[in-house]
């Protein structure tokens, strides 16, 4: 078997896990705050093995950015409108929560099945805190034009919240690399988590990956209806976005790393913030709640699949331009 597809196999096995440990031990929702230090960890990873000089040159790449902006905040807005007044057009509840998990893109994970597809993650990483932003900024208005619903909470602490999930592994990073300039022990430290990079972040995501399907098992199993009527505009999501990202790249000529990029940051979404936001804006709106814990679960099978053969495609693609 292909070694690239052994990640999606080990992250499904994850998720399968997760669901049946959940089931077992009847964890909840609550318990998804586990999450967040696995995520913080792989984060911490990935950023110890970007390159930041590669990072700063990234920020000039405007075609990148304005690309990647206007797939996340101007076409998928649409797109999630329609999909919204399509599938759900008798339920505001509904179509507000499909709405708040498709226009609020990633900023943790993408990067990581960024860096597992062999992706440009330098490149990820200059869209992530722009990402973060604007959602936030944004969000309020997304479902006030297309719901009619005032979706008011405090921006400013959202974006603190947020901002610390990313700003303490980015620290990490930080204080690790500058240590290692003149302490053998922690240069050492570094040079194995640089060997193990990509072990050590599959690894934590897949314990991510296994702590929410754990805490949204219960959930998941009583509202089976509702995963069924949602995997439909979830998947047409995926699909209109993954070869509308792909067209985009190469009618702009850019490479295929720098494509991987541009396609996980148009795909991968934001359903812990998403979540938060709704549970501050409508705690009388359960359902909303319910479609953003389920959308993951349908989001994070798709993302390790078409990483898988992302980089199974890159592997052709470096083979196929080495014989030329």
């Amino acid at each position: 078997m292909n070694a690239a597809w052994l990640h999606p196999i080990v992250m499904m096995a994850s998720a399968l896990i997760g669901l049946a440990v959940g089931s077992i031990l009847c964890m909840g929702h609550q318990d998804s705050v586990w999450i967040e230090p696995f995520l913080m960890v792989m984060l911490f990873l990935v950023f110890l093995s970007v390159d930041v000089g590669k990072i700063r040159s990234a920020f000039k790449n405007i075609r990148f950015l304005s690309t990647a902006l206007c797939v996340n905040f101007v076409w998928t807005p649409l797109f999630a409108f329609v999909l919204a007044l399509v599938f759900f057009p008798d339920s505001i509840d509904a179509r507000t929560g499909l709405i708040m998990l498709l226009v609020t893109p990633c900023t943790d994970w993408f990067l990581v099945f960024t860096g597992i597809a062999k992706g440009n993650v330098e490149l990820s990483s200059t869209i992530l805190p722009i990402n973060l932003v604007l959602q936030i900024v944004l969000l309020p208005l997304y479902i006030l034009l297309f719901t009619g619903r005032d979706a008011g909470f405090d921006v400013v602490s959202m974006l603190g919240d947020t901002a610390v999930v990313l700003l303490v592994p980015l620290a990490a990073a930080i204080v690790v690399r500058a240590v290692s300039a003149f302490s053998s022990v922690a240069s050492k430290l570094k040079s194995v988590l640089d060997e193990h990079t990509d072990n050590l972040q599959l690894m934590f995501l897949c314990i991510a990956i296994c702590v929410m399907f754990a805490a949204e098992s219960v959930a998941l199993m009583g509202s089976l209806d509702i995963l069924v009527w949602t995997l439909v505009p979830l998947l047409l999501f995926f699909c209109v976005n993954y070869f509308l990202s792909l067209g985009v790249a190469r009618a702009e000529g850019m490479s295929f790393d720098d494509g991987t990029s541009l396609l996980f940051t148009s795909l991968a979404r934001n359903s812990p913030l998403a979540l938060a936001i709704a549970v501050a804006a409508f705690p009388d709106s359960p359902l909303t709640m319910l479609m953003l814990a389920i959308g993951p679960l349908i989001e994070l099978p798709v993302l390790s699949l078409i990483a898988g053969y992302r980089l199974s495609s890159r592997q052709k693609h470096s083979g196929i331009q080495k014989s030329d």
